[in-house]
């Protein structure tokens, strides 16, 4: 029970260092209490308790822990702050306002499930968000941390390090439930999308969605590929097909994508809520002034200065390590060379298993390269002081797309289009394929469970000293502490990094190396579990994240399916059997491959303006909702003018 009596149920738990001041404390809880009329947050907060009789003095945790709740008509009015999407008694999606709550399909009593989990930690994390200081030039008892009317008071404490981390609570009993559909039985059927996205959100299922759509796409794309395979085609006449189908297979799949993600925004309520004004990021500073939009005090920063940080020392930088990749991968093809020159000499078992060596080595290395260039990458954008987050992200994705494209696919190009060596191209690119699969499946799962097991004895052993773990259930008290001490999930960056890393190795050169869409697709099946089972036992539950799409990362994987036309319609232009058509005139060549590869774009981008990107039934629900509220807002006019008008007579 919270202090003025009503239930409180535990949401998200706030973490202050263990040396933060009382004042700062106090002030901090009397903000977040407050109602806001005032200014707060008006949400419940309580301290965590400390460890029982059982710890001993050395063993006792930082104290402030602290959990944050909030009444049900509290999360309500957030919701319609928020404007979430709910279904309405007529099955459509509408904005979520209290006045006609009851006319939500969902909505019994007084809404006590109205809201999943997810959506009121959500809303909590936003009421926290928008906590401003008022007339504080300073947070009490630390002087050295400023503050100006209207700046973000999580936001300060967060980039001063006097609050370590805010993160949501798991449900034990509903995360059982989603785990058991989700990855405890070994199933073939669809992932269960709705449950993770009422557990975790739009975003979260949104990958998901991709990376089960992507998985089915790759079937057809696998059965093709595997006769060709079997059978050791080396006629290229024979690939063109293969070529072919995989150009149109590109686009097609990406574009379907589109109206399956938009039916599952819609579904979800994502897909026509407006997007929220995007507040300065934690890390921004800059000299202090008046945004011209909102009116309030915050940092300023030049964005000339900005632009000369990107262009004169993050590009450089980046140039620098393309040139180091590039170095890099000389490199092996002289290793290559050499591993060859003795296999020839004397050709032996021993002597064959050695020339995959060199491939797996620089496998390795690419991997290792690009988790350097990725630290890199995030030092650098945080240096280029972007004001937004939508901003830091776009640069930071670019950044990391150009490297890890350029550092995965150079060689690939290099022994395609300079050594014109096919064999050594498919043998180089099955060795990067699997190499990098493995690598990716045991950093992305097990280390992570391994490191995570180590964290968690800690814990346990003081767990087991007060016996608790007798009935498998912790203690709110310890659950808290041991969320705290997990793994925080950094988002999908990663994970659409590798599906997209994965996608240029089946698009790009299809036509010398069938199998690879075969092993995308086991990859794919794993990377489902592996996932699922981080996400659900090695992580901190993440925030949701109201996504309406997959964002920047269509745009990545439509370029890559556009230098896939590039790619293999050169290949093909290559092969023996085309340039047989061609004896006399290479230039006659090039010109039929050029007028080919634009006439394949085009067919492409037409196909792209064909299929539209929402289905057209949720393209007239979406147009009926406008009408409804333009009619609405009609009435409403005509019933305040009728009104004034009486009001004068």
């Amino acid at each position: 029970m919270s202090a003025d009596g009503s239930r409180f149920d535990p949401l998200v738990v706030v973490e202050l260092t263990s040396d933060t001041k009382e004042e700062a404390i106090s002030w901090l809880l009397s903000r977040i209490r407050d109602t806001q009329q005032n200014g707060g947050a008006e949400l419940q907060v309580e301290q965590l308790e400390q460890l029982g009789p059982g710890v001993s003095a050395q063993e006792k945790e930082n104290p402030n822990l602290f959990l944050v709740g909030a009444t049900r008509q509290r999360l309500l009015s957030g919701a319609e702050d928020l404007g979430l999407f709910k279904e309405f008694h007529d099955g459509s999606m509408r904005g979520f306002t209290c006045a006609n709550k009851h006319n939500f399909k969902d909505f019994q009593g007084d809404g006590d499930s109205f809201l999943s989990m997810a959506e009121c930690q959500y809303i909590i994390k936003h009421e926290l968000d928008t906590l401003r200081a008022r007339d504080e030039t300073h947070v009490p008892g630390h002087q050295q941390v400023k503050l100006y009317p209207g700046k973000s008071i999580i936001r300060r404490l967060l980039s001063k390090g006097i609050l370590i981390q805010v993160f949501p609570l798991h449900q034990k009993e509903e995360l059982k439930r989603l785990s058991f559909s989700w990855y405890q039985k070994v199933k073939l059927s669809f992932q269960p999308l709705d449950d993770i996205r009422h557990y975790y959100g739009e975003g979260q299922a949104l990958y998901f969605g991709f990376l089960e759509y992507f998985t089915f796409a790759l079937v057809p794309m696998a059965l093709i590929g595997v006769p060709y395979y079997l059978f050791d085609w080396e006629d290229y006449d024979k690939y063109v097909l293969l070529a072919a189908f995989n150009l149109v297979w590109c686009t097609v799949i990406l574009e379907l994508w589109k109206r399956c993600s938009a039916s599952l925004a819609y579904r979800w309520g994502t897909l026509s809520r407006k997007k929220a004004f995007e507040e300065p990021r934690p890390g921004f500073h800059g000299v202090l002034g008046f945004n011209p939009v909102t009116g309030r005090e915050e940092p300023l920063y030049p964005n000339t200065k900005r632009q000369l940080r990107v262009y004169l020392v993050s590009l450089p930088f980046v140039l620098l390590c393309l040139y180091l990749s590039l170095y890099i991968m000389m490199i092996y093809f002289l290793m290559e060379g050499w591993v060859l020159s003795v296999h020839d000499e004397e050709p032996t078992f021993w002597t064959g298993i050695l020339c995959f060596i060199p491939s797996v080595i620089y496998a390795v290395v690419i991997e290792v390269m690009n988790l350097i260039y990725r630290y890199a990458a995030e030092f650098l954008t945080e240096w280029e002081n972007h004001r937004l987050e939508s901003s830091y992200q776009n640069h930071l994705v670019l950044k990391v797309l150009v490297f890890n494209f350029f550092n995965c696919f150079a060689s690939l190009f290099y022994i395609a289009f300079v050594m014109h060596d096919m064999v050594m191209l498919r043998q180089s690119l099955a060795t990067l394929l699997i190499t990098s699969q493995i690598l990716n499946q045991f950093m992305e799962a097990f280390l992570p469970f391994w490191l995570q097991r180590r964290r968690n004895k800690k814990m346990i052993r003081k767990v087991q000293i007060r016996k608790t773990l007798e009935d498998k259930e912790l203690p709110l008290a310890d659950q808290v502490r041991l969320e705290a001490d997990m793994s925080t999930y950094l988002g999908t960056f990663d994970d659409y990094l590798e599906l997209f890393l994965l996608f240029g190795y089946v698009s790009l050169f299809s036509c010398v190396y069938p199998l690879a869409a075969v092993l995308v697709v086991l990859n794919n099946i794993t990377e489902v579990y592996s996932d699922a089972f981080k996400m659900c036992r090695v992580f901190k539950r993440p925030f949701s994240d109201p996504a309406a799409n997959i964002g920047v990362w269509q745009l990545a994987f439509e370029a890559m399916s556009v230098i896939a036309v590039v790619t293999n319609c050169s290949l093909i232009g290559m092969s023996p059997q085309v340039k047989a058509y061609f004896p006399e005139s290479d230039m006659q060549l090039i010109l039929w491959t050029v007028a080919v590869e634009h006439g394949l774009l085009a067919f492409k981008f037409i196909l792209t303006f064909l299929i539209p990107d929402v289905p057209k039934h949720i393209q007239i629900n979406l147009s009926r909702l406008e009408f409804e509220s333009l009619e609405a807002l009609k009435k409403k006019k005509m019933l305040e003018a009728t009104e004034l008008s009486k009001a004068i007579q």
